[in-house]
């Protein structure tokens, strides 16, 4: 009895230790993930009010901004937009410059320590935010449908069990959804996945993914020579440079131009620095890690860190470089902390994105439900893969929005998506990726998740007000159509956001290299061609008499389309008839030019009268960018 007596009470003893292992919390919404895109959510959640928490497995803000070492960014320059400008005004103050130009692949190159730090201290500031480091997703609560939080664990077995009202998947690879049972697109697709004829066809392959690393010049004569990594092979790396042995065609340019592609703007005082994230035969690496549990998979990422070693001890050896060494100063002594991912899962949302919606937005209507942009073109890595990939089409683009429905799982609630995982084709995913865009949609969907752990959207029938969304983002400076020269500085500004949203006024959209473009030529007059496509897009005119003589519009054409709507609509009221007399005064603010009303007005003009007369008779938007019933 004595010994049996012993043995229940270490099981109970057991049990009390396993229960005390187990931590638990309560948030309105838990963003999994300090990722670019979670980063940016748990900021923006806090900011809209609900009680947020971020769980991150390393001991880093920003994902592959920072913890990645990706610290050289990729598009959006000119889209100076919510959180992205937020990030780098702080980048222009610490480094007393708003030129960051110092690597020749970006306009905006810093050092990943200092990345990290101006994220924490932006998370630092909302009351409402919560960041727990060192845990690792496990898996998903649910309640039939409805997603009610997550499990994670750490190093220790010990784990960590969130209960939430909104969940947010801001994983790399789309860990969260695809633990939900929601269904998911992975690798390349053909055109009955994707709905675009130049589809590559079907196939499990990603993305090459790069295990990034920072190094620093240590000056002549200095000696960082690494030992030998596991598994080195020279000729991997042949062909990286013009100055590398190369059993074929050699890259253009010499060394030092290949490591000044990622040099970083440094610190007061601090050597020079470079990002190595180099494509041509550099440290690119592809594994077949997808479907691993995160906690696993690092394992498997030691080989893609060996694959980067091996490439600077190449530059080190071959390439005498010996002076160059790992910068003992950022992330793990020079070495990312977490791989570059460029794509994972792509969950099946209530909308895809695909390329011809960023090819021609015009063509279709999800560009009205839009919540982020983006500039950059079609870019796959594919060079690593051991087996034949599709060919991919590299489409030229114009700039882009990116619809809110991609956010949204199909047949799951309590969920929102950010990061690579959005519901878009494997060929758009090759802009969509990019750090601006990502941090950018992290933050849209930071307002949804706060929106719908309100319980406020539960009143309407989609489950969420699209403009209701898009005014929060518009209030918080995020462009919601990519118009390139029309700056946040401008009073008109967000004015023009609504109207090209609407569709009553289109940009002009170019593909412009590495940075592609939409106009919205403020100071062109307004063709009256084009007025009527956009009003006759939205509003029934049948009854209605054109009887402006001149090509452009004037406002006298306004005010009689005014009058037209106003008698075929009840929802006009004194006070609107009231500010409608006070006009010239009410638009003091935007600066126009006072005219009689036969003079032609600019696109820029006619964009503030149409606001300004037709906002009464605005319309919500479904999910599918086609018009819903009026607002009230």
């Amino acid at each position: 009895m004595k010994k049996l007596a012993l043995v229940l009470f270490g099981l109970f003893m057991t049990l009390l230790s396993l229960v005390a292992q187990t931590t638990k919390m309560n948030v309105q919404v838990l963003v999994v993930g300090g990722t670019t895109g979670g980063t940016a959510a748990g900021i923006q959640s806090a900011r809209s009010g609900a009680k947020t928490l971020i769980v991150e497995q390393t001991h880093w803000l920003g994902g592959m901004l920072t913890a990645a070492g990706v610290s050289c960014t990729d598009g959006n320059h000119e889209l100076r937009s919510g959180i992205w400008e937020e990030f780098r005004q702080a980048l222009y103050q610490h480094y007393q410059t708003n030129n960051l130009f110092a690597g020749w692949v970006s306009e905006t190159c810093f050092e990943p320590h200092v990345g990290d730090s101006i994220f924490k201290s932006m998370a630092g500031h909302e009351p409402n935010l919560q960041v727990v480091y060192g845990w690792y997703f496990d898996k998903v609560l649910k309640r039939g449908n409805k997603v009610t939080g997550a499990v994670f664990i750490n190093s220790k077995g010990e784990k960590l069990e969130v209960n939430a009202s909104v969940t947010v998947d801001a994983t790399d690879l789309g860990d969260v959804f695809a633990d939900a049972g929601v269904a998911y697109d992975l690798g390349t697709e053909d055109s009955t996945q994707s709905g675009e004829s130049i589809a590559p066809g079907k196939s499990n392959v990603i993305q090459d993914l790069t295990w990034a690393a920072t190094l620093t010049n240590f000056g002549k004569g200095a000696d960082k020579t690494i030992p030998v990594p596991p598994g080195y092979h020279a000729a991997r790396y042949y062909c990286s440079t013009s100055e590398a042995p190369c059993n074929g065609q050699p890259y253009a340019l010499n060394t030092q131009k290949v490591l000044d592609y990622g040099k970083l703007r440094v610190s007061k005082g601090a050597a020079d620095k470079y990002m190595l994230n180099w494509p041509a035969h550099g440290n690119d690496a592809y594994l077949d890690v997808v479907e691993m549990k995160p906690i696993e998979r690092e394992k498997e990422y030691v080989k893609a860190k060996n694959i980067t070693l091996g490439f600077l001890y190449f530059l080190q050896t071959e390439l005498k470089q010996p002076h160059i060494g790992l910068a003992e100063d950022e992330m793990d002594k020079g070495l990312a902390w977490v791989p570059y991912n460029r794509e994972g899962r792509r969950v099946r949302g209530e909308v895809r994105l695909n390329i011809d919606h960023i090819r021609s937005p015009y063509a279709y209507t999800l560009y009205r439900t839009g919540i982020a942009v983006g500039d950059y073109p079609v870019d796959h890595h594919h060079a690593q893969y051991p087996g034949k990939v599709p060919p991919i089409p590299f489409p030229k683009v114009p700039s882009f929005n990116i619809p809110l429905g991609a956010l949204l799982p199909k047949g799951v609630e309590g969920l929102v998506v950010c990061e690579k995982g959005i519901s878009v084709s494997n060929i758009a995913n090759g802009t969509t990726r990019l750090q601006p865009v990502v941090l950018l949609t992290g933050q849209a969907a930071g307002v949804i998740a706060a929106k719908k752990a309100s319980g406020k959207e539960k009143q309407f029938a989609s489950g969420i007000r699209i403009r209701e969304i898009q005014q929060e983002l518009l209030q918080n400076k995020c462009y919601l159509m990519p118009f390139v020269d029309v700056r946040v500085d401008d009073p008109a500004w967000s004015i023009i956001q609504w109207v090209g949203l609407k569709g009553l006024i289109k940009g002009v959209g170019k593909s412009i290299g590495w940075a592609n473009k939409t106009y919205f030529y403020p100071d062109s007059l307004m063709l009256n061609s084009e007025l009527m496509e956009g009003f006759t897009s939205i509003y029934e005119l049948d009854a209605y008499k054109e009887t402006n003589k001149t090509p452009y519009v004037n406002l006298a054409q306004l005010l009689k389309l005014h009058q037209h709507l106003k008698q075929a609509n009840t929802v006009i009221t004194d006070a609107e008839d009231a500010k409608l007399r006070d006009m010239n005064t009410n638009l003091k603010p935007f600066q126009l030019v006072k005219k009689n009303n036969q003079a032609p007005l600019t696109r820029k003009e006619a964009a503030v009268y149409l606001d300004y007369l037709f906002g009464s008779f605005d319309k919500d938007v479904c999910l599918d960018g086609t018009f819903c019933t009026a607002l009230k």
